[in-house]
């Protein structure tokens, strides 16, 4: 057996339980490059639209929702 400690790469949440428009927002802003502003002038959307979008796909990530 090594002496290698195996380590955990880079940690990608599971996606699946979310929306369409709460994951395009999440990857968008949380994993990509762009600001919620950005975001929600690109999507046409609001930028109140884009924070719920975020508050609601990062609380059934966290299992609060």
């Amino acid at each position: 057996m090594s002496a290698e400690q195996t380590t955990l790469g880079a940690f990608a949440p599971d996606l699946s339980g979310l929306t369409p428009a709460e994951r395009d927002a999440f990857q968008a802003v949380r994993c990509g490059d762009d600001g919620p502003r950005e975001y929600a002038r690109k999507t046409d959307r609001s930028p109140g639209t884009v924070s719920n979008l975020l508050a609601r796909a990062e609380a059934k990530l966290e299992g609060s929702a």
